[in-house]
């Protein structure tokens, strides 16, 4: 296994498609994208979504095949779990796709105010005992605004945790954070028919043990 993690290590090197945080000292030289991501990689005036804590890319990838008139950043700290997306990506020749290795606290450096439409949260853990942990608490929202366009953007929670959907729709009045759509049970109700043809490996695992699937997108 370890071999086989160093492996993917060394081609994720040769991705042009992944950008890792070991590569730049964003803390004092501004990362080269930033702010720049539709001129100079992109090349093109389409919105950015982003997928946070994206693992392999699934959900990356599926969103970017149904919508080309859109850009796609899949976000994680792991590099075994990337190397799938960046392969996959590059196969497939997916010109609106690419992947960041970094923490998701640091994502004010790699991308500048305004400059993020839209976010994507898909089977985070739930973090039950530790809310400020939680990708969808004030804590980490107040990270995405730092990157976030002024008005309109909005978060997506994809979640089998009923706690964390619930912990959602409470804190969204408290934070005046409009709840723009809610679907209790994903696979039992009428809803965008991309919330059940992109399925995760978790979300697959999930629907096997007979969870409930549940989404919320909030304004932020």
């Amino acid at each position: 296994m370890a071999k086989h993690k160093l492996q993917r290590f060394a081609e994720n090197e040769t991705f042009g498609n992944l950008f890792q945080r070991s590569h730049y000292d964003c803390a004092n030289v501004p990362f080269p994208l930033r702010g720049r991501w539709r001129e100079d990689y992109f090349h093109n005036d389409n919105p950015i979504v982003l997928e946070l804590g994206c693992g392999k890319g699934e959900y990356t990838l599926a969103m970017a095949r149904r919508m080309p008139d859109r850009n796609y950043v899949g976000v994680d700290r792991k590099g075994a779990r990337l190397w799938r997306g960046c392969k996959d990506a590059i196969e497939e020749q997916l010109g609106n796709v690419a992947f960041l290795r970094i923490t998701i606290d640091r994502i004010g450096y790699y991308f500048a105010p305004g400059e993020v439409d839209e976010i994507w949260v898909t089977f985070p853990d739930p973090q039950l005992k530790h809310e400020r942990r939680r990708l969808v608490s004030p804590r980490f929202v107040g990270y995405y605004r730092q990157v976030m366009k002024e008005s309109g953007g909005v978060l997506n929670l994809k979640t089998d945790s009923r706690e964390l959907y619930e912990y959602v729709l409470e804190v969204a009045p408290e934070q005046n954070w409009p709840v723009l759509s809610k679907v209790d049970d994903v696979y039992a109700e009428p809803c965008d028919p991309l919330l059940k043809e992109v399925q995760t490996f978790y979300e697959k695992m999930w629907l096997a043990e007979g969870k409930r699937i549940s989404y919320v997108r909030i304004g932020i």
